[in-house]
């Protein structure tokens, strides 16, 4: 079966009559992105698996027509399944294209609890997992300064987020300034789980064959200092706990996006639309 199949993928589109009323630099951008998207339908490794069409026409209006709106995107997705690289290029197109400071980005993974001094007198990471502790359920993770940062960043004020070491355990305090800009990337494990999901304007979910995770997963680990029977231990958590808490957030997703894309086709079909939209608006802004 493919995934495809197991979305429910339509080429049902809207046509122009769906938005006569509009301004003419709204209906030739929503124009243009569906020549995109449909594009995009004809690729080996589409980046779009699912989209919401009249949400996505919602939200261009929005954008265009309130300058000081920040606008929420929450992208998630299970461990490995490719949200942090789909992030990092569409990040890399903006800032080919545009200035940094229209956009942020935070991550879950740097709102995870300082465990440092329980590694340490586990011994190792093995060890630790044996006491029953789990990197990958909701409550190893400060959901809840994450959602006041959100909050913040919404509202128009800045934030300082913290960073987390993976080798160490360690939550770094204070690490990072980020500015409320118009457009938020908030990206992790539980960012449409329960606890999140309400903040978010545009949501997002990156889906990915379990073989190909399990690949990509075991080789981070590496990187991460997790190896042997730690790894083995932890991934089978992972396993567990992304079939309680993970999977079942892709139904709240306005998008699904295919974690199979390549980092190079992100960053293409991310400055296609970004170049859509600049050549829109400097037309029209000259001829209207």
């Amino acid at each position: 079966m493919t995934a495809e199949s197991i979305l429910g993928i339509g080429n049902n589109f809207l046509t122009h009559q769906d938005y006569t009323d509009d301004s003419i630099i709204t209906f030739k951008i929503i124009d243009g992105i569906k020549d995109i998207l449909e594009e995009d339908r004809q690729q080996k490794q589409p980046l779009f698996l699912s989209i919401d069409e009249k949400l996505l026409i919602k939200y261009v209006k929005e954008f265009m027509n309130n300058k000081h709106k920040q606008f929420l995107i929450g992208i998630t997705g299970e461990s490995a399944s490719g949200k942090t690289t789909f992030v990092n290029y569409v990040s890399k197109a903006l800032r080919k294209k545009l200035f940094n400071e229209s956009y942020t980005s935070l991550c879950c993974d740097d709102y995870y609890k300082d465990t440092s001094e329980e590694l340490k007198k586990a011994g190792s990471y093995a060890n630790l997992y044996k006491t029953g502790f789990s990197f990958d359920k909701p409550e190893a993770i400060n959901l809840e300064l994450m959602r006041a940062h959100l909050i913040s960043l919404k509202n128009g004020c800045g934030v300082n987020a913290p960073e987390y070491d993976f080798v160490t355990c360690e939550s770094i305090p204070n690490r990072a300034f980020k500015n409320p800009t118009k457009a938020i990337l908030a990206e992790g494990l539980y960012v449409l789980g329960e606890e999140l999901v309400d903040l978010f304007d545009i949501k997002v979910y990156v889906y990915t064959p379990f073989e190909k995770i399990k690949e990509r997963w075991f080789t981070r680990a590496i990187l991460r200092g997790k190896t042997g029977e730690a790894a083995e231990h932890q991934f089978n958590d992972v396993n567990t706990t992304a079939q309680i808490y993970i999977r079942p957030t892709m139904k709240n997703a306005d998008i699904v996006i295919n974690g199979l894309s390549s980092a190079e086709y992100i960053e293409e079909i991310t400055t296609k639309i970004i170049n859509l939209v600049n050549d829109v608006i400097n037309f029209y802004k000259h001829s209207l």
